[in-house]
């Protein structure tokens, strides 16, 4: 863990700060100030995202480093769309995953700027990364109201298992897309649509968990909320591997190693 001197650390830390002081006024019930903090948090994510990519000389989506960053700003977008078109409303969580998702970039990973790889010099680099970036933190809402399934009076239990639902249902075609640019990126880059590489292979269970998730809410609707939580928690769990295990872990050695 080290903590950075520097501009593109000082409005990470900025960020984070407005991320947290927007939910505390949140929980303390101050809801206007804290949607304006929330919006002052997100302006300096922006902020950090814009200097990293002055920085980098490129769009920065090609590390973890840039990918919490992009992360950090989507989940103020996403809270939005959420509460205006699927009506899911989290406002407090999106704030925590706002501060979560800026951890890493603040405190572990490293800020030194790369050149692109050869490999990711391509048109599908942008729209495949960003669909994910959408789609991971769709899951991470939906994963996040999966855990209130567990938590909450057996009367809110099918809000949040409802809130679930639409979360995952709206991701899910993010995660699938994601899948189907990276498929045909490959094929131009390495002339394999699927090489089994352990990202490629953990992006593809990822979507198979999903579809678990979907087959046994389509057999029993909201009649088993914990058990239909589970599957959403689980396939939560298979993004996280996707996104740091399979990067990070010296077991899954793969061509997307570049990542880290």
């Amino acid at each position: 863990m080290e903590i950075k001197y520097s501009i593109q650390g000082l409005l990470i830390y900025a960020a984070m700060a407005g991320y947290l002081l927007a939910l505390l006024l949140q929980l303390l019930r101050f809801r206007r100030t804290a949607y304006f903090v929330f919006t002052c948090g997100f302006i300096l994510a922006v902020a950090a995202f814009a200097y990293r990519w002055f920085n980098a000389g490129h769009v920065p989506l090609q590390n973890l480093f840039e990918l919490f960053i992009a992360m950090a700003l989507t989940v103020y977008v996403l809270s939005l769309l959420s509460e205006k078109l699927l009506n899911v409303k989290q406002r407090a969580i999106d704030m925590l995953i706002g501060i979560v998702v800026l951890f890493p970039a603040g405190f572990i990973f490293s800020e030194v700027p790369r050149q692109l790889p050869p490999a990711l010099q391509s048109v599908f680099f942008v729209p495949h990364v960003a669909v994910y970036v959408f789609g991971y933190i769709f899951m991470f809402k939906a994963a996040a109201a999966a855990v209130q399934t567990f938590t909450s009076k057996p009367q809110y239990m099918a809000l949040h298992e409802n809130n679930t639902f639409r979360l995952v249902r709206t991701g899910f075609p993010l995660l699938v897309l994601g899948l189907i640019l990276g498929s045909f990126w490959a094929h131009y880059a390495w002339a394999d649509y699927f090489g089994w590489d352990p990202k490629e292979l953990w992006s593809l269970v990822t979507v198979l968990i999903y579809l678990g998730y979907f087959h046994w809410r389509f057999m029993f609707g909201q009649k088993h909320p914990r058990i239909s939580s589970f599957w959403a928690l689980a396939g939560f769990a298979a993004v996280i591997i996707t996104l740091l295990w399979a990067n990070l872990s010296n077991l899954f050695i793969g061509l997307h190693s570049y990542a880290v």
